[in-house]
């Protein structure tokens, strides 16, 4: 299918597949950040979030992983937790035309941050 919005891109094939990842990276992390979480509910957030990401242009496959670990129970009826960065754990493969960039959001340990970053892109 031909891209309508080509023309206004002044960039390779490649350089679009990773513009399109990064946009879905900040949608996942921005959009979902702050959600209510619950042990209970952790493995339906992270497929509402993968077939989120899967309609948008371009995605060839996500993968979500909240940490469990990073999971605590809190007691009271007003206490709950929310989704944080340092929870997730996302793999995303963008395709544009014959270009294929699989991109990660990850909490890094010794940054001390959920870096979205750049994991290979490939031609296919």
């Amino acid at each position: 299918m031909e891209d309508p919005a080509k023309k206004y891109f002044n960039c390779n094939d490649r350089e679009r597949a990773v513009f399109e990842a990064g946009i879905k990276l900040g949608t996942i992390y921005h959009q979902f950040v702050g959600t209510p979480i619950s042990k209970d509910n952790v493995e339906p957030l992270e497929r509402s979030i993968e077939e989120s990401i899967k309609v948008q242009p371009f995605v060839k496959d996500v993968k979500v992983r909240i940490r469990r670990d990073r999971i605590r129970k809190k007691k009271g009826l007003y206490k709950y937790l929310t989704l944080t960065g340092d929870m997730l754990d996302v793999e995303l493969v963008v395709q544009y035309n014959n270009v294929e960039a699989v991109c990660y959001l990850r909490y890094i340990e010794e940054m001390n941050y959920p870096l979205m970053y750049i994991g290979e892109i490939k031609v296919i």
